[in-house]
């Protein structure tokens, strides 16, 4: 917490106990090991001071609550800087941040210019107060503890996709069948594509949804890297959310369609594009299409094969309660995929 912002919570508390215990000054006050600074201070224009004139490095080493009522009464402010002269601090109340294994760390505390002593209501919502600050201390070191928890499963995550991408390549070159590499090249795509899913969690710290039109965008510029010269992709993606999984089925389907239209649609160099396309059509629905300008075919309903690809696309439209289509002619094959958001 030391040196941070500002931050309106602790700011708040500060202005409720000051005007609670009717003081003009209430601080959050951190000991550190040179100096008291203050997470959030009213009444005061430093944002901290040396530990020499610190008063909160007296209290926290007393009870729960100390209350000094006159500063030039009490001999442990003897020779203090800021209580020294007639427009010195005189009053002192602080309630001390305990850590949960029991480290004082600070005060909430309250101060005048004049003596004076709390009343016991006053005292208590000192004591309250100071304890939900130690609450906002705790969320935010949990929040830290936890963020650091989930870069280390991030780091975990993206090493291991790419020891498997790594594997799987390695193991395709030196397959001597074409099947087994075709095979290999496949599972090593598709591996690529839940990498791509994880770098878009990763870079928002996403967990519930993700934009899909940024996931596909990752998953294309994949595709494109690993597209013969003489193809191009064209992209239209409307901007839609998702849960992660939804997401990561739809970047299945992308995957396998335009893997498939690199290897049947454009033959013996052929140039072309295959265009891929994400609409909201409204009513909760939205539909994915893969479209290409290669070769085709002579009748309207492209053949389709039995591969492993087409049994991940049927699987995939099954569980997202969508609905395959496609036809193709002389000009060109299109795929849609129409499936819930």
């Amino acid at each position: 917490m030391l040196d941070t912002a500002y931050e309106a919570e602790f700011d708040s508390i500060v202005d409720v106990v000051a005007d609670i215990c009717e003081v003009p000054i209430a601080l959050i006050s951190l000991v550190d090991g040179h100096r008291q600074w203050f997470k959030a201070v009213k009444g005061l224009d430093v944002p901290e001071t040396p530990l020499e004139s610190s008063i909160c490095s007296h209290a926290i080493l007393e009870g729960d609550l100390v209350e000094i009522e006159d500063t030039h009464a009490d001999p442990r402010m003897d020779g203090n800087p800021l209580c020294v002269d007639d427009a010195g601090l005189r009053f002192y109340a602080g309630a001390v941040l305990r850590s949960p294994d029991g480290l004082p760390l600070g005060t909430l505390c309250v101060l005048d210019r004049c003596p004076r002593t709390l009343t016991d209501p006053q005292r208590k919502m000192l004591k309250v107060l100071a304890g939900q600050v130690m609450a906002q201390f705790e969320l935010r070191r949990t929040l830290k503890q936890q963020a650091i928890l989930h870069s280390e499963a991030d780091h975990r995550i993206k090493n291991s996709l790419q020891m498997l991408s790594s594997l799987t390549r390695f193991q395709s070159r030196v397959s001597e069948l074409d099947e087994t590499r075709e095979a290999l090249d496949a599972v090593g795509q598709r591996i690529e594509t839940m990498g791509r899913l994880h770098e878009v969690l990763q870079a928002g710290n996403v967990q519930t949804h993700v934009d899909l039109d940024d996931y596909l965008i990752r998953i294309v510029d994949f595709l494109t890297e690993q597209s013969p010269e003489h193809v191009m992709i064209d992209t239209a993606l409307s901007h839609i959310r998702m849960t992660p999984s939804r997401a990561a089925s739809i970047g299945i389907v992308l995957n396998e369609w335009v893997t498939n239209a690199y290897k049947h649609a454009f033959p013996s160099d052929r140039p072309g594009t295959i265009r891929v396309t994400v609409t909201d059509m409204g009513s909760g629905t939205a539909q994915l299409e893969v479209a290409d300008d290669g070769c085709g075919t002579t009748v309207e309903t492209p053949t389709r094969r039995s591969g492993l690809g087409t049994q991940i696309t049927d699987a995939v439209a099954q569980a997202l309660d969508g609905t395959l289509t496609a036809d193709a002619n002389a000009f060109g094959t299109r795929h849609r995929l129409l499936f819930a958001v």
